[in-house]
């Protein structure tokens, strides 16, 4: 069984177009993650924090994963010990982290994600994510991700996931070249759109 994510970043605006999204894609049984004001109005066993302050807090209302080190993140300045740190405390209180690594246009994606990797990744799911993809409509081909893919696969034998820019037109191309799942950002706010990806899976 493949792993779909849905991020739905700070997705919808309102609570009430929220819980419409949440009903029209639950039954897909994808990891959701929601905007952290709405994390607790939701009851599902898959739900995903997009960062957190508290993960003993996040644990209390039955988070189950949570993202760590997205490009977001790191261009609002979170470093690699910050990233390290968070991932430790996650584990720690039970927390299943979906840790992102990626190159921006123009690096090594090779040595950029060897340098956010971490030692010790026992129990973490690993999203590969091209920053240069994200939100762009540029999606990195899935032959192209999945030399990134084998590469991390040397290193560890944690699931390993794709995102970016993915829609339903080429989501399965990335699951039958061997990535374990999939992240989805803007489309898993389209219901027809994310019910077609998460078939797929």
């Amino acid at each position: 069984m493949k792993l779909i994510v849905a991020n739905w970043k700070s997705n919808p605006k309102t609570l009430a177009q929220a819980k419409k999204l949440f009903n029209a894609v639950k039954e897909t049984n994808a990891v959701i993650c929601p905007p952290f004001p709405y994390l607790s109005l939701f009851k599902y066993k898959f739900l995903c924090a997009q960062d957190y302050l508290s993960p003993k807090k996040l644990k209390d209302l039955g988070i189950k994963y949570v993202i760590i080190g997205h490009s977001e993140r790191r261009a609002l300045g979170e470093t690699e010990e910050v990233i390290e740190k968070k991932l430790r405390a996650a584990l720690k209180a039970g927390l299943i982290p979906i840790l992102c690594v990626g190159e921006k246009k123009g690096e090594n994606a090779k040595r950029v994600v060897t340098k956010q990797l971490k030692k010790n990744l026992k129990n973490t799911i690993i999203a590969y994510e091209p920053v240069w993809a994200i939100g762009t409509g540029n999606f990195c081909s899935a032959n192209k991700a999945n030399k990134v893919r084998e590469f991390i696969k040397e290193k560890l034998d944690n699931k390993i996931l794709y995102g970016g820019s993915v829609n339903s037109k080429i989501a399965k191309d990335y699951l039958k070249i061997g990535f374990d799942g999939l992240l989805i950002g803007g489309a898993s706010l389209d219901v027809e759109e994310f019910r077609k990806i998460a078939k797929n899976a």
